[in-house]
């Protein structure tokens, strides 16, 4: 009974004995640590924990002296190499012939993240509302300079002058289709049930037939993901749009790689709200990384790693997943950048 309570726990509960082996671990320390509770019964505790600050120095004090001890904003490395920020907690008990430890341990990357995108999500928004304002302000002399070229461009009749206002049309009208990526689609989105797998493999190709020199494309796709409703177009638009970034991050590096990722995660938090299943599509490049002056910005409009570049991509990119109670995170460093798209599977109408 007592263990059926414990596995029903949001707390991550382990119990170890006074040689520091587990002898119980709930369902969500098992999530949490990303191991199998029966794996790792007996198990030593750094074994399943393998670097912390002072983590065993505690277990064995409050073993001697019988005192509860709290830790607050813990870096822990688990057994697989990934790590996690968290509170834990670390309670003697005795039963009747050695005592034992109870750790209850309190995930605080989830809460880290979930106020980071928000504040993210919150000046991008701001950000884009200004923009916006700015291109109709700036759009609308452009129609006006754009239709005088033209009218005087009537009225000369020399050849040579006429190459001026020449310029001054087509430097207007790629000054209006800077501004139009700026408001970003112009279209309603035109939602249909789609297999998300059809979207990404459009992508894929068209990456492929871009990309000089060819680039090698590793595909790893769960096939039980369900056919979600979204417009694939826009849908195609946010993958190709970093796809593209990512292809042109692989210039430099000796043998270029993409990979494109899918994958259901369960009870995934974006902004405030939780969400039961969400598919998360990741596009993975082995590139020179994004420099960490850029990281913090990247999303922002106008910001951009390549001197050729508008700082569009990404921008549209998020604001079109947005639409759709989504989000895009991403993970750099030298060799690895993984960009990841998350969708809600259950769309809000």
């Amino acid at each position: 009974m007592s263990e059926h309570i414990l596995n029903n726990l949001s707390i991550a509960v382990l119990s170890l004995d006074h040689r520091l082996g587990l002898r119980f671990i709930n369902q969500s320390a098992e999530s949490l640590l990303e191991i199998s509770g029966k794996r790792a019964f007996k198990q030593h505790i750094s074994e399943i924990i393998v670097k912390s600050d002072d983590l065993e120095s505690i277990l064995f004090e409050a073993l001697q002296t019988g005192h509860k001890f709290t830790r607050r904003k813990v870096k822990l490395e688990l057994s697989n190499g990934h790590f996690i920020t968290c509170d834990y907690a670390v309670t003697p008990m005795n039963d009747d012939e050695w005592p034992q430890l109870l750790i209850e341990i309190y995930p605080l990357d989830r809460y880290l993240r979930i106020d980071r995108d928000e504040s993210l999500t919150s000046h991008q928004e701001i950000t884009r509302q200004m923009i916006r304002g700015l291109a109709h302000e700036i759009k609308n002399p452009l129609g006006g300079i754009r239709g005088s070229a033209q009218l005087l461009e009537r009225e000369l009749n020399n050849e040579e002058l006429s190459q001026y206002t020449d310029i001054i049309i087509s430097e207007t009208d790629r000054l209006t289709s800077l501004v139009d990526r700026l408001l970003g689609p112009k279209v309603l989105p035109n939602p249909k049930d789609i297999n998300i797998h059809e979207v990404v493999e459009r992508v894929r190709k068209l990456i492929e037939l871009e990309a000089s020199p060819p680039i090698k494309i590793e595909r790893d796709y769960d096939p039980s993901i369900p056919d979600i409703n979204i417009d694939p177009e826009l849908l195609v638009q946010v993958f190709l749009n970093i796809a593209r970034n990512a292809m042109q991050s692989l210039d430099e590096v000796i043998i270029p790689q993409l990979t494109f990722v899918t994958r259901v995660e369960r009870l995934f938090t974006v902004g405030a709200r939780q969400h039961k299943i969400v598919i998360k599509v990741d596009i993975i490049d082995n590139g020179q990384g994004i420099p960490e002056t850029l990281k913090e910005h990247l999303f922002f409009p106008m910001i951009s790693g390549r001197s050729s570049g508008t700082g569009l991509g990404l921008s549209v990119a998020q604001s079109i997943i947005h639409q759709y109670q989504g989000m895009i995170e991403f993970e750099s460093e030298p060799g690895r950048t993984a960009f990841s798209v998350i969708i809600p599977l259950e769309q809000q109408q």
